[in-house]
């Protein structure tokens, strides 16, 4: 693509180099001001052509730590600087014409041959308005089109030339200047467009329309609750997107990013220019769970927290859960910990409900254990196998492993349940498990059971990890 804008930039310096050549024998052989001033037009447009096939060399270079956007904006610099040497041409042509209308005689020639050129000059301009429009199209480039401009502007301005030749050929040789005249008129016309587009861009005007069209795709995005602030601005080929968004606070950070992520790849696939960055900021939804406002404040505090249970007593929010400290912490510091979450979900469900937590070591992060013997272990499975039948709920117990730690046994095992169980009716067969194990262990300080359901593969389904409760 970057080969392309090159590829037609370097054709439009070949047309108008050809046309500034042929302009000016002509305007010089035969006299004819109007023609000097296309010549005129047809040097600027040289100069601009040149700007712009160096604006789109440097404008598509990569982003660098000294332009962190990207060079774009040379395109808008480079249009910038073409409308000043339009407005400077139209002040030459018209101070000029100006002269000659007031002049008493004017000798202006009209022949085949300055038509001629002026009619080429139409055709080629055409067909350079036509491929650089299109190629400013698909890359969006403000140089490119500013190129067109000056190429649709040049034919109107050669068709009043024509009118000024046929003017002097039918007797009226002034024709010439006013026709010189309109071509100016043409020349500020092509130049005010072209200068308002290119000063929005360089103060970072957001182009019409588009903060409207981002944010209705945004709001489209699944997970996307509501679009805050909407940021556009324009640099060359490149749409900048800052955009701030409000997604569910209950949410987790992985999700969060994956509707990041989405948002920015509908951004692109609506609209190939953009180049998004998306702050997604934590919104309290209507439809929140209490156990969901309860997580959050948890979150919120840098807890966790579990078995939470919510109760309505007398009409009387209750709630109760189990926080997760480090063990290593006294009891007064835990103590205020547990009292800071429940002013938060008080200040967050209001004053009146009762809260009530209980305090448990966290499991540390990794504490080293070995295997113990093997005919230990076999015993300890034994036992559990002869528990899960007098159970009736537990088919097996299998998969047994026993690791010591520095703080005691830590106990896994895998077992098969009747798969119309519910989670309830399993968790509470894996805890009457654990107590049992407990009452004959003593030295056992954690026991993680893995219910399966018997029809399905072992490890086909999710899973349910029930720590023991109680501890600390």
């Amino acid at each position: 693509m970057a080969n392309e804008k090159e590829a037609v930039a370097l054709g439009s310096i070949l047309a108008s180099a050809a046309m500034t050549v042929g302009k000016f024998t002509v305007g010089i052989a035969t006299g004819s001001l109007g023609l000097l001033s296309e010549a005129l037009h047809s040097l600027l447009d040289l100069g601009a052509t040149v700007l712009t096939w160096f604006a789109v060399r440097i404008s598509d270079q990569p982003a660098d730590a000294e332009h962190p956007y990207g060079h774009g904006k040379v395109e808008s610099v480079s249009a910038l600087a073409e409308t000043g040497l339009l407005f400077l041409t139209s002040a030459w042509i018209i101070y000029e014409a100006a002269h000659r209308l007031m002049a008493d005689t004017v000798t202006v020639e009209a022949t085949w041959w300055s038509v001629a050129v002026v009619l080429v000059s139409i055709a080629i301009d055409f067909y350079r308005a036509r491929e650089l429009s299109r190629v400013a199209k698909e890359t969006n480039s403000q140089a490119l089109e500013a190129d067109a401009l000056h190429f649709s502007s040049d034919i109107l301005s050669s068709a009043v030339v024509l009118v000024g030749l046929g003017l002097v050929w039918l007797g009226y040789p002034k024709g010439d200047a006013l026709a010189a005249i309109g071509v100016s008129i043409f020349v500020c016309l092509a130049g005010y467009r072209l200068g308002r587009r290119t000063i929005d861009t360089l103060i970072d005007a957001a182009p019409a329309g588009a903060a409207e069209r981002v944010e209705g795709i945004v709001r489209a995005v699944p997970g996307i609750a509501a679009v805050q602030r909407v940021r556009v601005r324009p640099a060359g080929s490149a749409l900048f997107v800052d955009l701030d968004v409000a997604v569910g606070r209950a949410l987790p950070l992985n999700r969060v990013a994956e509707i990041k992520a989405a948002v920015v790849e509908a951004l692109r696939a609506a609209m190939p220019e953009a180049e998004a960055t998306v702050a997604a900021h934590p919104l309290a939804l209507d439809d929140e769970t209490v156990l969901e406002r309860v997580m959050v404040c948890a979150a919120d505090l840098g807890v966790g927290v579990h078995h939470v249970t919510v109760q309505r007593v007398s009409g009387r929010l209750s709630i109760s859960f189990d926080l997760e400290v480090n063990g290593r912490l006294s009891i007064r510091k835990a103590h205020a910990l547990s009292s800071r979450l429940e002013r938060a979900l008080k200040e967050e469900l209001g004053d009146d409900i009762e809260v009530e937590s209980h305090i448990e070591p966290m499991q540390e992060d990794g504490v080293d254990g070995v295997d113990i013997a093997a005919e230990r272990t076999a015993a300890m499975q034994a036992r559990m196998e002869a528990w899960a039948v007098e159970s009736g709920q537990l088919l097996d117990v299998h998969n047994v492993r026993v690791r010591q730690t520095p703080s005691g046994l830590v106990v896994n095992f895998h077992s098969h349940v009747p798969p119309d169980l519910t989670v309830s009716e399993v968790h509470d067969a894996v805890d009457d498990l654990e107590r049992h194990i407990r009452q004959q262990w003593p030295d056992v300080c954690r026991i993680v059971g893995h219910p399966e359901p018997a029809h399905e593969p072992v490890g086909g389904a999710a899973s349910v990890t029930s720590p023991l409760r109680g501890e600390g």
